[in-house]
């Protein structure tokens, strides 16, 4: 991996820095609340400090990491207050997303969706089922023509993708029969280009998250 790095260009460098922190931040290697040493990860993948730190600011824009004065760059955490704030803000805005998403989303893509919730439906793993349900959902909002909007929707599921993982291990496999009834509802909105449904179901989709989360979440890692 040191010779595939070191042998790119700056901004490659700095992107394949990038992706391997996005993994590690998005399947919990790396935690809220946890310092990212720039040192450490140049030297675990054979990289200089540069592209570790441009890398650090590329996923900062994407809400994944956060500069701290005089402590370097972390995973950002929320205390049950943030949390609630950020899923009402995904409340508003994702049903936005969608309902501008919709009339652009192309046949294969609806083909595409109804394979993701069939296999999120066989998943076992708590690992896979994150990845297939954050998929699914961000496939939904793929047609929206605003990037801001859309970017604004990534970084929120940036900031969640934790609690998502601690309340699924939480709420156990018991629980996955709400989920999947619920991505069922979206997608059959989706198939009968009902913006209204669609919005109705996702709102309530997020909505309910939001409360058992309160309901069954401890306080986020320490800043």
């Amino acid at each position: 991996m040191s010779e595939a790095i070191d042998g790119d260009s700056g901004l490659a460098a700095s992107q394949r820095v990038a992706a391997y922190l996005r993994t590690a931040i998005l399947d919990g290697t790396i935690k809220p609340g946890e310092r990212i040493r720039q040192e450490v990860i140049a030297e675990r993948l054979g990289a200089s400090r540069l592209p570790v730190r441009e890398a650090l600011r590329m996923l900062e824009l994407e809400g994944l990491t956060e500069l701290v004065v005089n402590k370097g760059a972390r995973v950002p955490t929320l205390d049950p207050q943030q949390l609630d704030v950020v899923y009402r803000m995904r409340e508003r805005l994702e049903p936005l997303a969608l309902t501008e998403s919709m009339p652009h989303l192309t046949s294969d893509q609806t083909d595409q969706l109804a394979e993701l919730q069939s296999r999120i439906e066989a998943s076992t793993e708590i690992s896979e089922f994150l990845l297939l349900d954050r998929e699914f959902h961000l496939l939904t909002y793929s047609g929206c023509r605003y990037d801001q909007l859309l970017h604004s929707v990534t970084r929120l599921w940036n900031a969640t993708q934790h609690y998502r993982r601690t309340f699924m291990n939480l709420a156990g496999p018991q629980r996955r029969w709400v989920v999947n009834a619920e991505h069922d509802l979206i997608l059959d909105a989706i198939r009968r280009a009902d913006a209204v449904d669609a919005e109705r179901y996702l709102s309530g989709h997020i909505r309910r998250t939001r409360i058992e989360l309160g309901h069954s979440l401890e306080p986020g890692p320490a800043a």
